[in-house]
């Protein structure tokens, strides 16, 4: 494993590389008025972490709902011009994500997949992927300044994508998707053994944590 040398020049110390976290914390966004964003994104749910000033400038801070990440509007972070920023959203369940925003009176595009499988590698085709393939489904919003947000729906994790040690559901809608999900599942493993699971509990923690972590589901 390489090292590299960390710290002041008078103290030096060695690091092992991967060896220490490094966490995303926060995303600059460029807006041309903090207010209206604010007022936007405080009507999309998000929270509000800050809102502070100094001198001449000023700095908000959001959290989307079950992000680890935070987003941050100001009037000097950022030289890119407003509208310019184009961001990917994690959600379990794509129209319920969008029905959510709907209600908030957000304009919020139709549900879409890609003609050839997960990601933009063809056509635009109205509606979520069939079998809502993970990584497969799309919807898009935009803020009052054009910086645009594209929802994703992720059910399973690709494998190697996710620290079993790391592994949480983020809020109690993508606990309670995942159970959904398990459910559905396990009454076809009961189909196909031919009477009740009494095991059932173990048999959904494993297939629940199998997806998330990308690893191959029981059967």
């Amino acid at each position: 494993m390489s090292a590299t040398t960390v710290g002041s020049s008078s103290e030096p110390r060695t690091a092992s590389v991967g060896s220490v976290d490094l966490k995303l914390e926060a995303v600059v966004i460029p807006v041309s008025d903090l207010d209206r964003a604010k007022q936007f994104y405080t009507g999309l749910g998000w929270r509000l972490d800050a809102d502070f000033s100094k001198g001449n400038s000023r700095v908000l801070q959001f959290t989307p709902p079950g992000s680890p990440a935070s987003f941050q509007f100001g009037t000097l972070p950022t030289p890119a011009a407003p509208g310019s920023a184009q961001n990917l959203l994690v959600v379990s369940d794509i129209e319920a994500a969008r029905n959510e925003l709907v209600g908030r009176g957000v304009q919020v595009s139709e549900v879409f997949h890609f003609s050839e499988g997960p990601g933009p590698f063809g056509d635009k085709v109205r509606g979520a992927a069939p079998d809502h393939q993970s990584y497969g489904s799309y919807a898009s919003f935009s803020d009052p300044d054009g910086n645009t947000w594209l929802m994703q729906e992720v059910t399973a994790r690709f494998p190697g994508r996710v620290d079993r040690s790391q592994m949480s559901f983020s809020s109690a809608g993508d606990l309670a998707s995942a159970l959904r999900r398990a459910s559905a599942a396990h009454g076809e493993h009961e189909k196909r053994i031919g009477k009740a699971d009494e095991d059932w509990p173990d048999w959904y923690a494993r297939y629940m944590t199998a997806e998330e972590s990308g690893e191959e589901l029981p059967s």
